[in-house]
């Protein structure tokens, strides 16, 4: 009764994936709360959360699993992974697994690689209860990930530090999670990782070496217009990158700032805020040409 489910558990711990049960059909983790920790075995030093719980030894989901079938949840976390769950949209609550001509995650996730110029990943994929698709990558070394909800595009969550997904070979009343791709797990796209720590992009950009030859306010504005630009959302970031170097124009007319360094802080901050680096390129040209030319005269 429990061998498919107790494969399932193993399979994944033998990806290196941490595991622990959940409810019997279910999504949510069949481990006590809190409020009803008992304090005893593995709690007795305090109460261990389902991450926290989560293992990869063939002997303890062996326990875990023969007492009852319990759905697979992967504790993305520990695992390294980032899991992008590509969702339904639903009505009244329910999934719409079988409209397909209502947009889905998948949809808003290949028009998202579409706009980033990339192809969409080949990486380990299942597809979840409900129809929608979980996409597998590893996590980015030395980076602590967190769970986005529709940050990145309408019916486009992710799953890191902190979150878990259901397991290939779990199944619940509405469906079964099954894989539909066995590739394996690919590193998670740079673009892909820009867009989910924009903030941080932001702070390195701005920490970086004070130009050699900027004054103490050229390199402050600098630093900050790269940080606007980095920060811009969607509609606005073309914009925002066009101000960003009309605005850095007359330092570099002045002689305060170098024209090469003004470009490439600029196209970083383009690239972190999702824009293409032809995109970045012609408008920073451009808005250079056009503020270097109208503030000559004042510079001399």
């Amino acid at each position: 009764m429990n061998s498919p489910l107790l494969t399932a558990a193993l399979a994944a711990a033998e990806r290196g994936w941490h595991v622990f049960p959940l409810r019997p059909g279910g999504k949510r983790p069949a481990l006590h709360g809190e409020q009803s920790c008992p304090g005893t075995g593995a709690c007795a030093a305090g109460h261990s959360k389902w991450e926290q719980r989560a293992t990869t030894a063939p002997d303890r989901i062996c326990r875990a699993w023969s007492a009852e079938p319990f759905n697979v949840g992967i504790a993305t976390g520990p695992s390294r992974l980032v899991v992008v769950d590509l969702d339904m949209p639903k009505t009244n609550g329910q999934s719409m697994k079988g409209n397909e001509g209502t947009p889905c995650g998948v949809t808003s996730f290949t028009a998202l690689c579409e706009r980033a110029g990339q192809e969409v990943p080949a990486t380990y994929r299942t597809r979840t209860a409900s129809g929608g698709q979980h996409l597998y990558f590893t996590a980015p070394p030395g980076v602590r990930l967190t769970n986005t909800a529709g940050t990145v595009g309408p019916l486009i969550d992710t799953r890191a530090c902190g979150g878990y997904v259901v397991a290939a070979g779990s199944t619940t009343p509405a469906g079964d999670y099954t894989v539909i791709n066995l590739a394996p797990v690919a590193p998670l796209p740079d673009w892909l990782w820009a867009l989910l720590t924009p903030r941080q992009v932001s702070r390195a950009l701005t920490a970086t070496p004070a130009p050699h030859r900027g004054s103490a306010y050229a390199t402050a504005a600098l630093r900050a217009e790269t940080a606007n630009v980095a920060n811009a959302g969607e509609g606005v970031r073309n914009w925002t990158l066009l101000r960003a170097a009309r605005a850095l124009g007359r330092f570099v007319a002045s002689g305060d700032l170098d024209r090469g360094e003004v470009q490439e802080a600029l196209k970083g901050g383009g690239l972190a805020a999702g824009l293409r680096e032809y995109e970045c390129t012609l408008v920073i040209t451009s808005a250079l040409n056009w503020s270097i030319s109208h503030n000559q005269g004042k510079a001399s």
